[in-house]
């Protein structure tokens, strides 16, 4: 749960850890093939698409724009991080997501709030803007998380 009271970074560092960790959650005692099960034709969004995905994302976010990391992403295209192939072990994507939040945490101790980054298309962008951005990217994607886990065996909530 984030603080209920706090100052502006504990915040928004406390809802981005909420979030991370509802994730972990969705993907809590789960079978490879669960984490690969679709949620509902026609598309193919699956459990450990969404880990991929945001293992790119967390990538791209802390440590290529706030960072200043000249990194590929780690899945490819930004929607083919979705697409999981066949060869990508649920391990091993949980594992590369758990080191990119890692990294994130230890790349923001280095920047303030008010710190501005060159922003890829364009003008910039600080830490303030990159946590609010990335706690509307988690919320959404928990969503998403939520009801592909209701599909797969009734669990829903955090």
């Amino acid at each position: 749960m984030p603080p209920l009271a706090a100052d502006e970074r504990t915040m928004a560092e406390g809802w981005l850890d909420f979030y991370r960790a509802t994730l972990a959650l969705k993907c809590a005692e789960l079978s490879t093939e669960q984490l690969r099960t679709a949620s509902v034709p026609p598309s193919s969004l699956t459990l450990l698409g969404l880990v991929q995905h945001m293992t790119d994302v967390e990538r791209h976010w802390f440590r290529q724009v706030l960072h200043g990391e000249d990194l590929p992403r780690v899945y490819g295209s930004h929607d083919g991080a979705f697409d999981v192939a066949a060869d990508v072990s649920p391990a091993e994507a949980l594992a590369a997501w758990e080191d990119e939040v890692a990294v994130a945490r230890r790349n923001c101790r280095a920047h303030s709030l008010d710190e501005l980054r060159p922003f890829p298309h364009g003008g910039e962008v600080s830490l303030r803007w990159i946590y609010t951005h990335m706690v509307g990217e988690y919320a959404r994607h928990c969503g998403h998380a939520d009801l592909i886990r209701e599909r797969i065996d009734g669990i829903t909530g955090v």
